[in-house]
Formats: structure tokens, C-alpha cells, sequence
């Protein structure tokens, strides 16, 4: 018997309601595109986090941190760490443009490093919660499509049954049960994004302390007179 209305429910999936099914689809496309987009996601914050964890142990064992953070490469994919020094490198070497000596430059070192470094920090974190916003309004409203496809089809289904005069068990499991459908699919959609909305904010909450970490190591180094010297010359190349 239950086999029975298990295989009613799915014969009928294919001849549901036009409502129903395009909710349906439309739910499955949303699944597809969460995924898609935890992988992506997943694999984004991975590389980031073993690039920044290499690039500051090899900053921590250069020879001599300023050339190294000098000669970090401008465009360093996957790597906040690398583009965090860069910032902070071009800020002063700019700022020593304007400036014919070192000791006139050096008043305003820190205010112009620490609002440079303030925004990379912040360019990165928006860059990296990119589609996180996506992840969040999908947990927030599949339970709500899925219920929404439930609600039409039982509507539906009790109009059906209405109109046929008759409401025995195997004519109510199919209809009834396909509406259900919609209502665990929207589930189905929103517990991965919730799940991995959760994960990648507290992983993000953890690379952005280690930013903001970093960059007190790069405004302690640059913000020398070491640092102005080495920097001058190619300021002023």
C-alpha cells in the first residue's frame, strides 16, 4: 500500500500543477547554484588561508622584512596578506614623492600607513564575502517557496478531489503528497546554504583577525626610519 503511494506521488510529479512545478524547477536550479557556489566558496577561502599562512611564515624568516614586503608582488592572487603590504609599500612610497627628505616625511607616516592599510583590510573582507549575501537569502527564503508551492498544490489537490467526489486514501496520497514535496525541497535548499553561510563567516571572522594582525606587524616595520630610507630611493626612481 505504501509502495503504491510512493509511486502515485511520483507518477503524478510529472504531471503537477504548472505553480507547483515551476516552483519545483525553480528549486532545483536554486539548489544547483548553492552548491556551485559552496565549492567555489569553499575552494576561495581554502587557497586564501594557505597563501596568507605561507606568505606571513615567509615573512617572519626573510632576512630583512622590508625589502621583502617591498618587493611583494602588486597583484598577488588569493593572498590579502601580500596585497596588505603592497598597499602599505605604495602608500609610503607616494607619500615620500612629495617630500624632499625622509625626516620631513616622517611626521605623517602613520596616519597615511594606517588609514592605507584600514582600507585594503576592508577591500579584502568585502571581496571575500562576496556571494556570502547569496547563501544568506537563500536559507532565509526556500522554506518559504517550497511552502508556498505546498500551499498552491494542496489547493489544487482539494479542488481536484472536490470536483471528482472522492476523497479515499489513494486519491488524496498523490496529490497531497507531491504539494509536500515542494515544502522539503525548499528545506532541502536552505539547511546547505545555512550551514555553510555559518562556516564561511566564522573561517572569514578568523582570516580577518589575522589581517588586522598582520597589518600592525607591516605598520610596525614600515613605519620606521629604516623602512623610509630603503623606500625613498625607489620613491623618488
Amino acid at each position: 500500500m505504501l509502495n503504491d503511494a510512493h509511486a502515485s506521488v511520483l507518477t503524478n510529479i510529472g504531471h503537477s500543477d504548472p505553480i507547483v512545478a515551476g516552483v519545483l524547477w525553480l528549486l532545483l536550479l536554486i539548489s544547483l547554484g548553492t552548491w556551485f557556489l559552496i565549492v567555489y566558496k569553499a575552494l576561495e577561502l581554502t587557497r586564501t588561508q594557505r597563501a596568507a599562512a605561507a606568505y606571513v611564515h615567509a615573512f617572519w624568516n626573510s632576512a630583512d622584512a622590508v625589502i621583502f614586503l617591498r618587493d611583494s608582488p602588486a597583484d598577488h592572487p588569493h593572498n590579502p596578506m601580500a596585497r596588505l603590504a603592497r598597499g602599505g609599500v605604495a602608500a609610503l612610497e607616494h607619500h615620500l614623492s612629495h617630500f624632499p627628505n625622509t625626516e620631513a616625511a616622517a611626521a605623517h607616516v602613520m596616519d597615511i600607513l594606517t588609514r592605507a592599510l584600514r582600507q585594503v583590510i576592508q577591500n579584502q573582507t568585502t571581496h571575500l564575502e562576496t556571494g556570502l549575501g547569496i547563501l544568506a537569502t537563500i536559507g532565509n527564503t526556500a522554506p518559504f517557496v517550497g511552502l508556498f508551492g505546498t500551499v498552491v498544490g494542496i489547493m489544487t489537490a482539494l479542488q481536484g478531489i472536490a470536483a471528482a467526489g472522492a476523497a479515499d486514501i489513494s486519491s488524496v496520497s498523490g496529490p497531497i503528497g507531491e504539494a509536500l514535496i515542494a515544502t522539503a525541497a525548499g528545506i532541502g535548499c536552505a539547511i546547505p546554504a545555512v550551514v555553510a553561510y555559518n562556516s564561511f563567516i566564522r573561517r572569514l571572522k578568523v582570516l580577518g583577525a589575522a589581517l588586522d594582525s598582520f597589518a600592525y606587524d607591516v605598520l610596525s616595520h614600515l613605519a620606521t626610519d629604516k623602512a623610509l630610507r630603503t623606500l625613498a630611493a625607489t620613491a623618488k626612481g
